[in-house]
């Protein structure tokens, strides 16, 4: 191992951080499970002029503007990124922890391992595949594609075997596939609301107890001899004021400017190398 590698496996490693990945992201680091996003380029979704149909967003709302929200909120509740393009997914044994906090060489555990373009491994429980159609890094696994033409799509199954794409369960364990890479459409909400669902059920196969992100006001639960659910959690007036000012600040700090990123397009369509456009004189 390099020095740069991961000594022990996160319990969750998403690969893609576009809509799909920073959405499911953000759920499964609430869940409180440890979770790695590699993106190793630009969502697509930056090559949108304006996003005109994410629930919202009345008047429509910068693409770049949209992405770096999503971002944003998966760091803010504890996502870790990084820059890396993943070029291999492999299945391996590894030394299990120990009750000490160490591995035990004696006892492997089945875990991923992830090979990105800079030769470094991460090593992960479980992998959400969340990348553009391009399945070439999942080559070393038994994964069910579909080939449309210079696109692939992940094939996702139920715990039967029949189709049930909200699951992203794929015919390897512990890999799932979210978003447009599982052939859904090609819509930002279906790949936000999909990178969701998909995160919800690798909770409940990691067992982890959860219910859903819901804040409520003080004593919506208890004050009728109710637990508050997992995942769920009880706020007072003074708290959710605080909470509602410091999201008006923080939208306040997003919309005061237009975005500064320039509008990029598809690449062909360009000299710059990263299908930027040149920029207006005004």
């Amino acid at each position: 191992m390099s020095e740069n590698d991961e000594p022990r496996p996160r319990e969750v490693l998403i690969v893609g951080g576009g809509v799909a990945g920073l959405t499911a992201a953000t759920y499964t680091a609430r869940a409180g499970l440890d979770t790695l996003v590699c993106d190793g380029g630009e969502s697509i979704l930056r090559r949108n002029a304006h996003l005109e149909n994410v629930p919202g967003f009345p008047a429509g709302v910068n693409s770049s503007t949209f992405l770096d929200l999503l971002d944003a909120q998966a760091a803010r509740n504890g996502v870790d990124s990084r820059e890396a393009r993943v070029v291999a997914l492999d299945r391996i044994e590894a030394p299990a922890d120990d009750e000490s906090g160490g591995t035990d060489p004696a006892d492997p555990a089945a875990v991923f391992e992830a090979t990105t373009g800079d030769g470094e491994t991460i090593r992960a429980d479980r992998v959400i595949a969340a990348s553009w159609s391009d399945a070439d890094y999942l080559d070393g696994l038994d994964v069910d594609l579909r080939d449309a033409g210079s696109k692939q799509y992940v094939q996702v199954h139920g715990d039967d075997g029949g189709s049930v794409e909200a699951s992203g369960r794929t015919t390897v364990d512990g890999l799932y596939a979210a978003g447009r890479l599982a052939d859904q459409y090609h819509q930002a909400v279906v790949a936000a609301g999909h990178g969701a669902q998909v995160a919800i059920t690798l909770i409940h196969d990691a067992d982890v107890p959860y219910y859903h992100d819901w804040v409520a006001p003080e004593g919506y639960f208890t004050d009728r001899d109710r637990e508050v659910p997992p995942g769920c959690e009880e706020i007072d007036e003074t708290e959710r004021r605080a909470r509602e000012r410091e999201s008006m600040a923080a939208m306040r700090e997003y919309f005061a400017d237009p975005h500064p990123e320039r509008q990029r397009t598809h690449p062909s369509l360009t000299d710059d190398p990263e299908g930027r456009l040149p920029e207006d004189d005004d």
